[in-house]
């Protein structure tokens, strides 16, 4: 599939109210794991790649790390901007995973959380490779919803094949631990599974389901019967007017 079809630099422009408000974060479990068993600590140079709204900086901030982070959408660059005000572990830059604002082997560790798959991956690697240092990590990590955890994930997955936009496109792009192997030239990958969930009512989940790129905009037949299927979705599974949303958050380490 041609990404550049899909113009993936500048697709969430119009989502970065409900992408800041209503997608996940990440696991804090994540911080525990990477501190023992990678090279992470207090004074390690980290570099977000497509770090959008902050979603994964904003886990590694809080737990004491400065953080680079480079996002080549102004609009999702300048909410994350206006997250972070006056906190000096968020330094913004204006950036892609091609052209990387940082010098050679400035970095100590690379994260990227649900943007790899839209990079051009041949530049990336070689941009990736050029500002990590010798004993650097690449961390890449995806929030995967759990679509045969229970029948509102199972649901909602056929709610989205049915009227997502180019969803069917996008979910096929799928890279593995061989596939990693195979991009980073590298065997020395590890992948790396967690659970979180997100708990939502119905705006809440309205929300969620607007913060995706493949979503149609309302104002359309599509739009409409969609939201009109959620309700009915919401309605089925819901239980103390709320439901839960589950994921298997999948790391990817490479050395």
């Amino acid at each position: 599939m041609d990404l550049k079809s899909l113009k993936p630099k500048a697709r969430f422009s119009n989502r970065v109210e409900n992408y800041l408000k209503y997608r996940p974060g990440y696991p804090d479990e994540i911080i525990a794991y990477l501190g023992k068993n990678t090279t992470l600590h207090k004074n390690c140079v980290i570099a977000d790649i497509g770090s959008g709204t902050g979603k994964l900086s904003e886990l590694f901030i809080r737990h004491g790390y400065q953080v680079h982070a480079v996002e080549p959408n102004s609009k999702m660059r300048h909410a994350a901007e206006k997250f972070f005000k006056n906190n000096k572990k968020y330094i913004s830059l204006n950036g892609s995973a091609e052209a990387i604002p940082l010098a050679d082997n400035s970095v100590d560790m690379i994260v990227v959380g649900q943007a790899f798959h839209w990079f051009e991956t041949e530049s990336a690697v070689k941009e990736f490779r050029r500002i990590l240092n010798k004993n650097g990590f690449i961390i890449l990590i995806w929030n995967n919803r759990d679509i045969i955890a229970h029948g509102l994930m199972r649901d909602y997955e056929r709610l989205l094949q049915q009227y997502g936009n180019d969803y069917k496109q996008i979910r096929s792009i799928y890279y593995g631990t061989r596939g990693m192997k195979r991009l980073f030239k590298s065997e020395d990958v590890e992948r790396v599974v967690f659970d979180y969930k997100q708990v939502f009512d119905f705006p809440g989940l309205k929300g969620r389901l607007e913060s995706s790129s493949y979503c149609p905009l309302p104002g359309t037949d599509t739009y409409n019967n969609m939201i009109i299927k959620l309700g009915e979705i919401f309605n089925k599974h819901a239980e103390d007017n709320k439901v839960k949303i589950t994921y298997k958050t999948e790391i990817y380490i490479i050395h």
